[in-house]
């Protein structure tokens, strides 16, 4: 009899303390974000073009993407579209371009995310970071975990404010300055460039973040390194946080003079 009791008060209570904690989220956002006013609506900025871009999801470079934490299948890459399939939550997966590391560039790609089936359970916490969910990692150290990187954020959370945690944040570390994701199922760009420790970071033709991580000597946020010590090259990858997305147009240029991009482009053609 206690049993049948427990499971029928189990379900209202477990709902009731979702709605709760959804209306503290809820104030919590109303305290920062001004609901109902105008906000800057962006638009994806096309596949770039001209000397020095390089199509990472081209014939030559598309199976150099590895899953190199184990033999799991968690994305695919078909027509100039890497796929992740959203099919591990735990452990994390990614998708890593294992054909070079990177210091300083230029990379543009897009992506386009899926409505996850907990959509509505986000609506009724408040929170989007439930929604479909991934990452951008850049200078993953070969050999090491890409959370050794740093992370743009990539996250269904359109309509919602600017956080560290949203849509184009360098993740927990700095916000951008408006939330400038398209709605669920629509593509959107983001123009990245790193320099030295200097970052921007460009969403729908908006520039919402730049920053220095020389400036930041002491950790910030839920990581315990401080980001002006992080690798100055690595690898890109994806992440795979459960969350079925599509990626395309990732391409990236190296951030060097024309003398040494026509140097470059001799070589390959020589070798």
């Amino acid at each position: 009899m206690l049993k049948r009791l427990f499971r029928w008060l189990l379900f209202p209570a477990v709902l009731l303390l979702v709605v709760l904690m959804g209306a503290l989220h809820a104030v919590n956002l109303g305290s920062v974000f001004e609901w109902g006013k105008p906000r800057p609506e962006g638009k994806p900025t096309p596949r770039p073009e001209g000397m020095g871009w390089v199509d990472l999801l081209d014939a030559e470079h598309a199976p150099l993407w590895k899953n190199l934490d184990d033999d799991r299948k968690v994305f695919e890459i078909e027509a100039g579209v890497l796929h992740i399939l959203g099919e591990s939550l735990h452990p994390l997966h990614y998708a890593t371009y294992t054909g070079e590391e990177f210091s300083d560039f230029d990379l543009h790609l897009e992506f386009k995310l899926s409505t996850p089936r907990i959509a509505p359970l986000a609506a009724l916490m408040v929170n989007p970071q439930i929604m479909c969910n991934s990452g951008v990692f850049l200078r993953a150290p070969v050999g090491d975990s890409p959370l050794r990187g740093f992370e743009i954020q990539v996250l269904g959370d359109y309509g919602w404010p600017a956080t560290k945690n949203g849509t184009g944040a360098i993740y927990d570390v700095v916000s951008p300055m408006f939330n400038l994701a398209r709605p669920t199922g629509e593509w959107n760009s983001y123009d990245i460039s790193l320099r030295g420790s200097e970052v921007t970071v460009t969403v729908n033709g908006w520039k919402v973040i730049d920053t220095d991580f020389a400036q930041m000597t002491e950790p910030i946020g839920k990581f315990k390194t401080p980001y002006a010590e992080l690798p100055k090259a690595g690898r890109i990858s994806l992440q795979d946080h459960g969350g079925e997305l599509w990626y395309r147009n990732i391409l990236i240029r190296r951030a060097e003079g024309p003398a040494a991009t026509v140097k470059r482009a001799i070589t390959n053609l020589v070798n």
